[in-house]
């Protein structure tokens, strides 16, 4: 089952790659990954998608509060939060294809944001499913490239992660 985690971390050099070696040493494959500084420009969040239990999400959240820089870990419950990617697709096009592709992309609440004689490139938001289902209604036109962002996560309501950073 797919597992989010959210890491709010001190925005430091080195913080990414020791928590992403702490996956490696230990052989679990990171499905998502997306970082980026919060509100508090000396504080990152780190958004990870894995595979797993919950047994594997608390080993994983108890290896990462022994990391220094690490300071919140929350496993985010599939209910409490919403999750969303960012892709951008180039399709192949004809001047006869283009409409056909705009309409499939205005279902998905997509943007056209490039165009060419011979392509067009979509960026689109959404879930795992939605960016799938695109998927699958543009490979017949030809997808060229696919860029995907990695998962983010924010959770709903009054809940929310926040730290302070003592200078």
């Amino acid at each position: 089952m797919l597992q989010s985690l959210s890491i709010l971390v001190e925005n430091r050099a080195g913080v990414l790659t020791r928590v992403t070696n702490l996956f490696a040493r230990r052989g679990f494959n990171i499905e998502s990954l997306a970082v980026g500084t919060t509100q508090n420009p000396a504080i990152s969040r780190i958004s990870i998608t894995l595979l797993g239990d919950l047994r594997l999400v608390d080993q994983i959240t108890k290896q990462l509060h022994k990391l220094p820089d690490v300071l919140i870990v929350r496993h985010l419950n599939p209910d409490d939060h919403f999750s969303r990617e960012l892709i951008f697709v180039k399709v192949r096009c004809t001047a006869e294809s283009r409409g056909e592709i705009m309409d499939i992309v205005d279902i998905f609440r997509g943007h056209v944001i490039d165009v060419s004689p011979r392509t067009m490139t979509i960026e689109m938001t959404g879930n795992e499913s939605k960016i799938r289902a695109m998927q699958e209604l543009l490979d017949p036109y030809g997808v060229l490239e696919l860029v995907r962002t990695g998962t983010i996560s924010i959770e709903r309501g009054e809940q929310f992660m926040n730290v302070e950073i003592q200078s």
